[in-house]
């Protein structure tokens, strides 16, 4: 199976591009901006003719969609995770590969839910902020193409190469720097928030699982369960072997009742994961214990 994986070089990618390679009957080709790419292409920026022409050459059966950004202006979020996914869809209309799209959403693209909830794939989406909105867009874009695709709502990603600019990877840096200077208090924002936390390996097995299914439309891709952040927060302290105290901020919005967290999706999130299990034969098998100390281990190694 001939498979081209477009933003192999970012935190999801990277990983989607391991499980891909340790399968034997794919055959893969990375497109991204950094020089480890195969081929270098900006998607927000390139002509769909030129990444048509592309794919006449490689002539995938399967592709995988894991670029954009979750930081920037309103501007720059659109280019890069709406812009760009229209260039992927325009280019696989006008090439004759007929190619399988698979494309990473996001659970932001559902907004806020009600606290105890489950969110499953047929919620009406109410992005809460430019990030959730720009992939809500490039979801709409994706189903109204015409091709064979599906749209992986992946929920709030951990793992190895967790970015320092998530909320994990920030309290993962914030305790080294702790560490390193024998701070004995550490002081954090915004852990009243729970989220559906999702090791990035599981994501990449859903992807490799959705690649070979028949499935469509929107599958939401999670652990089926919120975790608060304090919590995530005290067990990244004590596999870090913190022996400090963690301290609260209160930095919330009391007329909103919504601390600070960047997804707009309020004070809670957690995922049905029924259609994955029924639709691709997916569930998540990484702990977040596990998860945690790979997170841990990366930034302990930062110099």
């Amino acid at each position: 199976m001939r498979v081209l994986l477009l933003g192999a070089d970012g935190f999801l990618g990277r990983h989607v591009a391991e499980r891909l390679l340790a399968d034997p009957a794919v055959q893969l080709t990375a497109l991204g901006r950094s020089d480890d790419a195969d081929v270098r292409f900006d998607l927000a920026g390139g002509a769909p003719g030129v990444l048509a022409r592309f794919l006449e050459a490689v002539h995938p059966g399967v592709v995988i969609n894991c670029a954009g950004t979750t930081r920037g202006n309103a501007r720059d979020l659109t280019r890069q995770n709406t812009v760009a996914v229209a260039t992927v869809c325009e280019a696989m209309r006008r090439s004759s590969t007929a190619a399988r799209l698979v494309q990473l959403g996001c659970g932001s693209e559902y907004g806020p839910s009600q606290p105890g909830a489950s969110t499953g794939e047929d919620a009406m989406p109410r992005p809460g902020g430019p990030y959730g909105v720009s992939k809500l867009a490039a979801t709409e874009l994706v189903l109204g193409s015409g091709l064979d695709a599906i749209v992986l709502r992946v929920f709030s990603p951990v793992g190895p190469g967790t970015p320092t600019g998530a909320p994990l990877g920030r309290i993962a840096e914030a305790l080294r720097r702790a560490m390193q200077n024998g701070d004995g208090e550490l002081k954090l924002a915004g852990l009243a928030v729970q989220r559906d936390f999702i090791d990035a390996r599981d994501v990449a097995r859903a992807v490799h699982a959705a690649s070979l299914s028949a499935a469509q439309g929107v599958v939401n891709i999670g652990s089926g369960r919120a975790v608060r952040l304090r919590d995530m927060a005290a067990a990244l302290a004590h596999v870090a072997g913190f022996e400090g105290v963690l301290h609260e901020i209160d930095e919330g919005h009391p007329q909103q009742g919504q601390p600070p967290y960047p997804d707009g999706c309020g004070l809670w999130q957690q995922a049905d994961v029924r259609t994955a299990r029924d639709r691709l034969g997916w569930r998540p098998r990484i702990g977040l214990e596990e998860s945690l100390a790979d997170v841990w281990m990366e930034a302990a190694c930062r110099v």
